[in-house]
């Protein structure tokens, strides 16, 4: 089958984040997410049911102290990906993947062993790595060039799939004699995508990734990224597609989705999670513009400082539709409780997207 990534509705979508506890949020409510098993599976079967493009999970191994310590509880996202190709159908599955935690050598192995089980639906999510507590962990060190490491992580995945032995020299590998079987069901690789804002983030993007996923402060504002990127990827003779990442409260009146909005990211806030997560990303990542820091506070409490879609189904769809004539291939979305909170997301505001020529 064809990737899912490939398929042909103009704006894609993704659920984001649902193998953590809180998912992307900061909240005390007692409704959050608590990324039981169970609970996933039923959410990820309603994607596929619904022709939702994409799953994608986040790479967690710490949590963001506070009350709730939110994202402690998460799932690994190899295993992740290869259990629920057992459960699903058609929805491409991804792994995220911090490239210094992880040696390439396995994870070619473990994502070829991912494409075949579920029949070429597999997708690799490349983090360079920035959390100084999670290299700690592990007893790495944060490499002065992630990005680099990050070149020759991928390279070496791209060669392993090909299923010929090779050595292997670099900065960052020395491997005699690499070889990994049975390659992936999708050729050359499965699907890679890179989440990144910075200049270094978005030259790897150009080079190694077929997808970038960025935030912005405003829809306007991310139509240059897009085509800043474009241009990075025409130098290299590739194409690039642009996604970004929301966070979404839908409710019939955008005074109930206001609300709702304000109760679970400013009235029950985790405020020392949500400190702790904010300084953290600020000096040690450049994965958010620096609006979004100064400016939006209450984005990172409602969803880790990606765009806000909070209101009714016609409004959301408004915003989908913006963003997609800005020229971003689609978005990720993530709830506060994605059991509870999508059913309604999925049955209104799909067929505006439908309506609008965006979805078949």
């Amino acid at each position: 089958m064809t990737n899912p990534m490939h398929g042909p509705n103009r704006f894609k979508l993704g659920i984001f984040s649902a193998n953590a506890d809180g998912g992307l949020t900061l909240t005390k409510v007692p409704e959050r997410w608590p990324a039981k098993w169970g609970e996933i599976v039923e959410v990820a079967q309603m994607a596929d049911r619904a022709g939702i493009e994409f799953f994608l999970p986040i790479a967690r191994w710490k949590g963001y102290r506070g009350e709730t310590n939110s994202r402690q509880h998460s799932y690994e996202t190899f295993t992740f990906a290869a259990a629920l190709a057992g459960v699903t159908k058609n929805i491409a599955l991804f792994s995220t993947v911090h490239v210094p935690m992880v040696h390439p050598v396995f994870a070619a192995k473990a994502l070829a062993t991912v494409d075949q089980a579920s029949n070429g639906r597999a997708g690799l999510n490349v983090v360079a790595g920035w959390n100084p507590e999670e290299f700690a962990l592990f007893g790495l060190d944060k490499v002065d060039s992630p990005y680099d490491q990050a070149a020759e992580w991928i390279d070496i995945i791209t060669r392993l799939h090909t299923g010929e032995s090779f050595d292997f020299k670099g900065k960052y590998y020395d491997l005699k004699g690499a070889v990994s079987q049975p390659g992936p069901v999708q050729d050359p690789r499965p699907v890679v995508l890179n989440a990144a804002f910075s200049p270094p983030g978005r030259n790897f993007a150009a080079n190694h990734a077929d997808f970038l996923f960025t935030t912005f402060s405003s829809i306007e504002a991310g139509a240059d990224t897009i085509t800043d990127i474009r241009a990075r990827a025409a130098t290299t003779g590739r194409d690039v597609g642009v996604y970004t990442t929301t966070h979404v409260v839908c409710r019939p009146t955008r005074a109930e989705a206001e609300a709702y909005y304000e109760r679970y990211t400013v009235t029950e806030v985790d405020a020392e999670a949500l400190d702790h997560l904010a300084t953290a990303r600020e000096k040690h990542t450049q994965s958010h513009d620096e609006a979004t820091y100064r400016l939006y506070r209450q984005r990172f409490a409602g969803g880790a400082g990606t765009y806000p879609l909070v209101g009714t189904p016609n409004e959301i769809a408004d915003q989908m539709i913006r963003m997609a004539e800005a020229g971003f291939a689609g978005t990720t979305v993530s709830f506060v409780n994605f059991k509870d909170d999508m059913p309604f997301f999925l049955g209104k505001v799909l067929p505006l997207l439908k309506e609008a020529g965006l979805r078949e």
